[in-house]
């Protein structure tokens, strides 16, 4: 199957400075891939260069194999069959929400226009608004009027930038699934810029994660949060207790909460120093009048509590189902058996 996107080894300069250094990524037909990160740390700027909005200074851009940006090629954007929606939607005020869904559909045949605008109206269900204006319509339904011009352009890619920010908290959730699921419908490839792990989680199949111009770790939701390659990807997408360990065989470490055992074959040696990650949700909470540790917080959050364990100078996030515990209660800790992660 070949690629709708491939990127390789693609630099790109801004004002003097080296912003994009070297980055190589790969989205099959179909795939809702996140390019995740703080601000400033290149994301903008890829989904600009895949545009065509943005020059690259080294390294390529391609689309089904065709070369995009590269070596002396340059495809201007509209030439590029890549869709785009914004952060503040940027429909046309003065049209109506016909007039914006058709606005780069080039077939002038008006029953094929109407058919076109009928399957758009009823895929992002606003059957029966298609006279109305922009500012007639609520902030989500002027999003999906902006997926709906997007898509009526058949393209081969749909670039999102920040889509989620200005809709309400309240929609947001609901919208994203809804939106996944009209790309899923139409096996739309689709590269989507965030800042919220959170928006990330719910609405990519895989996530790139940037640091400074470099993608650090790219793979699904769940290889990254379970599985990342160093600090930065496991703060990134959840908080976490750094423990101090040492391996002890292929498949056990010795920490101060006990020695602990791996699902997962280790891959540094025996007796290297280093610390493991533990979720607050992957250590359970032991009531004991005897134990090391003692609570020190707690936080009622509906379904969990959140506590903080002290064990002598050390302080440990747990989240657990358990709510019947005190502050100043004894405990001990210990961590439920799963893929352990050493840095």
């Amino acid at each position: 199957m070949m690629s709708t996107l491939s990127i390789q080894g693609v630099h790109s300069d801004y004002q003097g400075e080296q912003v994009l250094k070297g980055l190589d990524l790969t989205l099959e037909k179909g795939e809702i891939v996140a390019l995740l990160g703080p601000s400033g740390c290149g994301k903008t700027t890829l989904l600009r260069a895949i545009a065509g909005l943005q020059a690259i200074s080294a390294g390529e851009v391609k689309i089904n194999g065709e070369v995009l940006s590269g070596s002396n090629v340059f495809v201007p954007s509209e030439r590029r069959g890549v869709g785009m929606i914004f952060q503040d939607y940027a429909l046309f005020p003065h049209l109506t929400v016909a007039e914006n869904i058709l606005f780069g559909v080039k077939d002038t045949n008006k029953v094929h226009r109407q058919h076109r605008l009928d399957e758009m109206l009823e895929l992002v269900k606003l059957d029966g608004l298609s006279e109305r204006f922009p500012h007639e319509l609520s902030g989500g339904q002027q999003q999906r009027v902006s997926i709906a011009r997007a898509l009526a352009y058949e393209p081969e890619l749909l670039l999102l930038d920040e889509p989620f920010s200005n809709i309400d908290a309240k929609v947001r959730g609901e919208m994203m699934l809804e939106i996944r699921n009209i790309l899923k419908q139409r096996n739309v490839s689709a590269v989507f810029v965030t800042h919220s792990k959170d928006e990330a989680f719910v609405f990519a199949d895989k996530l790139a994660l940037f640091k400074d111009g470099y993608i650090v770790q790219y793979g699904t939701a769940e290889e990254l949060y379970t599985a990342p390659k160093d600090r930065y990807v496991a703060d990134f997408l959840g908080s976490g207790n750094y423990i101090p360990a040492s391996v002890k065989d292929s498949f056990s470490v010795e920490t101060p909460i006990g020695s602990l055992k791996s699902t997962s074959q280790l891959t540094h040696p025996v007796s290297y120093q280093g610390e493991i990650l533990l979720r607050p949700q992957q250590i359970e909470i032991i009531a004991d009048e005897s134990g090391a540790g003692v609570i020190v917080e707690r936080r009622f959050l509906g379904n969990i509590c959140h506590y903080q364990v002290q064990i002598a100078q050390d302080f440990y996030e747990v989240k657990t189902q358990l709510s019947q515990l005190v502050l100043g209660q004894k405990v001990n800790l210990q961590a439920q058996e799963h893929s352990l992660v050493v840095f």
